[in-house]
């Protein structure tokens, strides 16, 4: 056993702690951005750990397995810490230049490292029900920090937001008692036992589907998406760049660590049915993605379109399929967040996402184009920046599979993707821009900051909005510049999801 790995929990709840107390900005600064180096820190050791010598994991309170609360890190768990490290410390220091000086104090920092705790116990939780628990801790962090200013679209938003996922957290606590009512035991490694033992039967494919909508919902996959581009674009720009970029992650981080587990079995349905179900997500998603005039919905709508490509990698149920998925969700979450900072930075400085309203954004911010520019091309999947390298290994699993119209899916929606980076490529940088109102000298249209915006004519914040997309921009680059060892790492982790008798071996002993 090894005790550090509950390091993962222990430091975002102890920067919560120390942040509720706490009231001075700058210390409160101090604080999140402490807790979140540590946590990038340990992310790094983690990885470098279970590379070497394979996953560890640890029993609370010396009870053995499987009666005790198991936290346990793999490969991919130890992926996902680093992209969650990563996301949130880089997401925190553009906080500190966008975010009002009222909700700073407001607690949200203290929600902001409560969130991350709930993300990273789902990340390492060895049972189920305490990954129910951990789902339920993102929760009501995350609909804190939507809701945080009490602003009219963001309750709005928030409602929806917390309506659904309430659903989807019924539909789960249920499917964990009918599993429990199953097999008489939760801790994942034990599930594998017993389910591997019985072959798939109407009752372990119900709860399958069960599982599915549940996960669903949370990963905003077809037909169950609908909250998302409802409500992602209303928070300030910093929540809705964590969200966009690791949230709904978390929702497909469960699908790959639970189905693999309990429902690998074969001739089991649910990976036929994944496989629908991804190439309608990307389809609605892009389409959706198109038919927007407001920055950030439209990249709202290309989170639920890439979800798409990373439930493909799961339908498929091969090793490279996997790999495929996993390298797709190490480019999304840089991409993306990268994308819905720059966009919204655009909006916090112009004061309206409308496309409508905006223009001419290349000559006034030339760094704002470029910073854009790097990203957008790599989500559409373009040579030599990561979502190429991830999009071609989707696809050739998909024809080593002999799954051709996914393939030919995937491919379609990678050209819609570059159409819809164009329109706001153009429309927002290249335009001329919109002659102000000659009464107010105002953008027509233009409805002031941004909510959580610091005002416009406070201080200067120009390095914090663009430094932090300037490190994703690199990494995105450097990631699909090395895009044979970060293939290896996919590679190896899906070989672990792929033999969980090896998990189960771990955690249970021989």
């Amino acid at each position: 056993m090894t005790p550090h790995v509950v390091l993962p929990v222990l430091l975002p709840l102890a920067a919560a702690v120390a942040a509720l107390v706490i009231r001075r900005r700058r210390p409160l600064r101090v604080v999140a951005l402490g807790g979140t180096t540590l946590g990038v820190l340990y992310a790094l050791y983690a990885l470098r750990l279970v590379w070497l010598e394979g996953p560890v994991y640890t029993a609370l309170g010396h009870w053995p397995p499987p009666y005790g609360i198991v936290l346990a890190i793999d490969l991919f768990s130890a992926i996902m810490l680093c992209l969650a490290a990563l996301t949130s410390w880089v997401v925190l220091l553009y906080a500190f230049g966008s975010l009002d000086p009222r909700r700073e104090r407001h607690h949200f920092y203290a929600l902001y490292m409560l969130m991350l705790m709930g993300v990273n116990g789902a990340f390492v939780a060895g049972d189920i029900f305490n990954l129910y628990v951990w789902f339920e801790v993102m929760l009501i962090a995350s609909f804190g920090l939507m809701t945080l200013g009490g602003e009219r679209g963001q309750l709005e938003g928030g409602l929806k937001y917390v309506v659904i996922n309430l659903v989807s957290s019924t539909i789960f606590l249920i499917a964990v008692g009918l599993l429990y009512g199953l097999t008489g035991t939760l801790n994942l490694a034990d599930l594998h036992r017993v389910l591997s033992a019985q072959p798939a039967s109407a009752v372990t494919n119900a709860l399958a589907m069960l599982f599915l909508v549940t996960f669903g919902i949370k990963a905003a996959v077809f037909p169950l998406f609908f909250w998302l581009p409802a409500s992602y674009h209303t928070p300030p720009v910093a929540v809705t760049a964590l969200f966009g970029g690791l949230l709904t992650k978390v929702g497909v981080y469960a699908m790959y660590r639970v189905f693999p587990l309990l429902f690998g079995a074969e001739g089991s349905p649910v990976y036929p049915l994944l496989l629908l179900i991804a190439a309608l997500t990307m389809v609605v998603g892009v389409l959706g993605a198109l038919a927007q005039d407001n920055v950030r919905r439209i990249l709202s709508f290309h989170i639920i379109s890439q979800i798409g490509y990373m439930v493909m990698g799961l339908g498929l149920y091969t090793v490279a399929g996997l790999a495929g998925g996993i390298l797709y969700i190490m480019h999304h979450i840089i991409v993306k967040t990268a994308l819905l900072m720059i966009g919204g930075g655009v909006e916090l400085l112009n004061g309206t996402g409308d496309l409508r309203l905006l223009g001419d954004e290349q000559r006034r911010r030339p760094w704002y184009g470029l910073l854009f520019l790097l990203p957008a091309l790599s989500l559409a999947g373009i040579p030599p920046f990561s979502g190429f390298f991830s999009k071609l290994a989707l696809l050739m699993a998909a024809l080593d599979a002999g799954r051709y119209e996914v393939a030919v899916t995937s491919l379609a929606v990678s050209l819609l993707t570059l159409l819809s980076m164009s329109k706001i490529w153009s429309e927002v940088f290249w335009k001329p821009a919109p002659a102000p109102d000659p009464t107010s000298g105002a953008m027509p249209g233009a409805t002031g900051d941004a909510p959580g915006a610091v005002p416009t004519a406070g201080r200067a914040r120009g390095w914090l909005l663009a430094g932090p997309v300037a490190v994703l921009a690199l990494l995105t680059v450097s990631l699909g510049l090395a895009a044979g060892p970060g293939l290896r790492l996919a590679t190896a982790a899906a070989a672990q999801l792929m033999a969980p008798g090896e998990y189960a071996g771990l955690v249970l002993g021989p």
